[in-house]
C-alpha cells in the first residue's frame, strides 16, 4: 500500500503533480480562494463478539474535493477519480461563481511540523496477531467474573494520504494515521442486564494498542462499570447539584458550548454567543480552548483540511468570551485570521470550521473536596449520547455512570439519568473547578452538518450549582 519513497505517490498515478498545480491554478485563479484537496483512504474494522469474529472488513478509497469561493458564495465538486479529465470536468461547476472581488487571500502558513508518525498502521500487524488479540480480550474479560454474560471487542484503524492545492502554488501535505480499541461488557445477575464499556485510541500505530498493560486496563474499566450499573437504582429528577468528573464527561462541554462557539455560526448571528466577544458569558476561572496541536491526540491534525497549522485557539478566559474557531472563510468574511478549524470528514465534503480537542483548563480546587461540598445531588462520570440546539445552546445528555450523593459521600449508583439545560447558562452555575484536568481516552466522534470527524474533548472535576435531572425515579 505505501511508496517506500514518498506515500504521495499514490495521489499522483494518473496526473503528474505539476500539472495539477497548474489545473488548479488555471480553475480557481478567479475565485476569492479555494483548493483542490486530494486524498488517499485506507481503513479496516475487526469486530469480535459473541466469542467469534463477526466482521473483517477493509477498504481503499481515493478521490479529490475542488472548492472555489466568491464571496459568501461556495462551488465545491468531487470524484473518485484523481485525473486531469475529472478535475477539469469538476472545474465547469464553478462558472456559477462570479469573479473573485478579493483576489490574492493570503495562502496558509507554511509549517513542517509532524503530530503524529508517517507509517501505516494497516501495514504493520499480520492479520492473525489482530483477531488473536480480540480473541484474548474476550478470554480475558469472561473469565473477569462469573457474572460476564456477553463480550465485545473491536480494533479500528485508518490511514489518510492529502495533498492540497491552491491556484496560488501553495502546497499543504499531510499523513494522518489513526487506531482505536473498544471493549464492550453485558453483565448479568438475579435475571438483569447491564453494560459497561472502555475505548482508547489516537494518531499512532497499534503497539499501543496491543500492549497488556492497555487492553487489560481496558477490560477492568469495562467490567467495573458494568458491574456498578448491576446494583444501579432510579435516578431521582429535579433540580439538583451536580459534580461532573474529569476527562470524558467535557463531551457536554463539547456539544453544549463548543458547537456555538464555531465561526459559522456565529457570522450568521445563529449561535448563542453571537456577538458577545468580549463579555462575560461564563463564571470565573472557566477557561475553555480547542487545541488541535497536540501530539497524537485524536482530534489532532497537522494541519487542517484547507492547509493552515492548527494551533492552541483561547475561546473563553476566565469567563471572558474570547473567539471563535475559525476556517478560512469564515475567518476572511468576519475579519479574522483562521484558526487551523477547517475540517472535512473527506474529499467528498467541503470544510466548515469544526472543533479539535476542545477542553476546559484545570483550576485549583481538591476534587474530594468538591465532592464533599455537595450536600444532594448526584456525581456523574461517563455519558453515552446527547442532543444540542445550536442557537439555544439547550442540551439532553444521558449519563451511562453516574451516583446519589448525601453529605458529601456517594451512597448509591443510579440508572436512567439524564442532564437537561443549556450551555450558557451551565457555564455561569461553575462553582468549583478541580485541580485534575484529563482528556479523554480518544474516542470523539463529532458530527455536523451531515460530516463526522474525530474529536477529543477533556474537563477537570466541576462542580455546577444547579442543573435539571432528568430520572426514573
Amino acid at each position: 500500500m505505501t511508496s517506500d519513497t514518498d506515500p504521495h505517490a499514490l495521489l499522483y498515478r494518473h496526473i503528474d503533480p505539476d500539472a495539477a498545480l497548474r489545473l488548479t491554478s488555471d480553475l480557481l485563479g478567479k475565485c476569492d480562494d479555494g483548493e483542490l484537496y486530494l486524498q488517499f483512504h485506507a481503513s479496516e474494522a475487526f469486530a469480535f463478539d459473541d466469542g467469534r469474529l463477526k466482521t473483517a472488513d477493509y477498504s481503499r478509497d481515493s478521490g479529490f474535493g475542488l472548492r472555489g469561493v466568491s464571496g459568501e458564495t461556495t462551488g465545491f465538486a468531487h470524484a473518485n477519480e484523481i485525473s486531469h479529465k475529472a478535475i477539469a470536468r469538476a472545474g465547469e461547476t464553478l462558472q456559477v461563481l462570479d469573479p473573485g472581488r478579493q483576489a490574492g487571500f493570503v495562502p496558509p502558513e507554511g509549517t513542517n511540523r509532524h503530530l503524529y508518525t508517517d507509517l501505516c498502521p494497516l501495514d504493520l500487524v499480520p492479520f492473525s496477531e489482530k483477531v488473536a488479540l480480540l480473541e484474548k480480550i474476550d478470554a480475558v474479560a469472561r473469565a473477569k467474573d462469573p457474572r460476564v454474560a456477553q463480550v465485545s471487542a473491536s480494533l479500528l484503524a485508518s490511514w489518510n494520504v492529502v495533498d492540497i492545492l491552491r491556484p496560488d502554488g501553495f502546497t499543504a501535505r499531510d499523513i494522518r494515521p489513526l487506531v482505536r480499541l473498544n471493549i464492550g461488557i453485558v453483565a448479568e445477575a438475579n435475571g438483569r442486564r447491564e453494560s459497561g464499556s472502555f475505548g482508547v485510541g489516537g494518531r499512532y500505530l497499534y503497539d499501543r494498542l496491543f500492549d497488556e498493560a492497555q487492553w487489560m486496563r481496558g477490560i477492568d474499566e469495562a467490567v467495573r462499570q458494568a458491574l456498578v450499573n448491576l446494583e444501579s437504582v432510579a435516578a431521582p429528577a429535579g433540580e439538583t447539584t451536580v459534580l461532573l468528573g474529569p476527562g470524558w464527561p467535557g463531551v457536554l462541554l463539547h456539544e453544549a458550548v463548543g458547537h456555538g462557539l464555531e465561526g459559522d455560526y456565529n457570522r450568521k448571528g445563529t449561535s448563542a454567543f453571537s456577538g458577545r466577544i468580549g463579555e462575560r458569558v461564563a463564571a470565573p476561572g472557566v477557561t475553555v480552548v480547542d487545541d488541535g496541536s497536540i501530539a497524537e491526540r485524536r482530534g489532532s491534525l497537522s494541519i487542517d483540511d484547507e492547509g493552515t497549522p492548527t494551533r492552541e485557539t483561547v475561546l473563553i478566559e476566565d469567563g471572558i468570551l474570547k473567539g471563535y474557531m475559525q476556517d478560512r472563510l469564515n475567518a476572511r468574511l468576519m475579519g479574522v485570521e483562521p484558526t487551523g478549524n477547517g475540517r472535512r470528514q473527506s474529499y467528498e465534503h467541503a470544510p466548515m470550521p469544526r472543533m479539535t480537542n476542545t477542553f476546559m483548563r484545570s483550576g485549583e480546587d481538591d476534587p474530594a473536596e468538591l465532592l464533599s461540598r455537595v450536600k444532594d445531588g448526584i456525581y456523574a462520570t461517563s455519558f453515552g449520547g446527547g442532543q444540542v440546539d445550536i442557537v439555544s445552546g439547550k442540551f439532553v445528555f444521558a449519563c451511562t455512570e453516574a451516583y446519589k450523593v448525601e453529605n458529601g459521600k456517594v451512597v448509591a449508583p443510579i440508572k436512567g439519568a439524564t442532564l437537561i439545560g443549556d450551555g450558557p447558562s451551565v457555564l455561569t452555575r461553575v462553582s468549583g473547578i478541580g485541580d485534575d484536568m484529563t482528556l479523554d481516552e480518544g474516542v470523539g466522534i463529532c458530527g455536523k452538518g451531515g460530516q463526522s470527524v474525530p474529536a477529543g474533548v477533556g474537563q477537570p472535576t466541576l462542580l455546577i450549582d444547579r442543573l435539571t435531572v432528568g430520572g426514573t425515579g
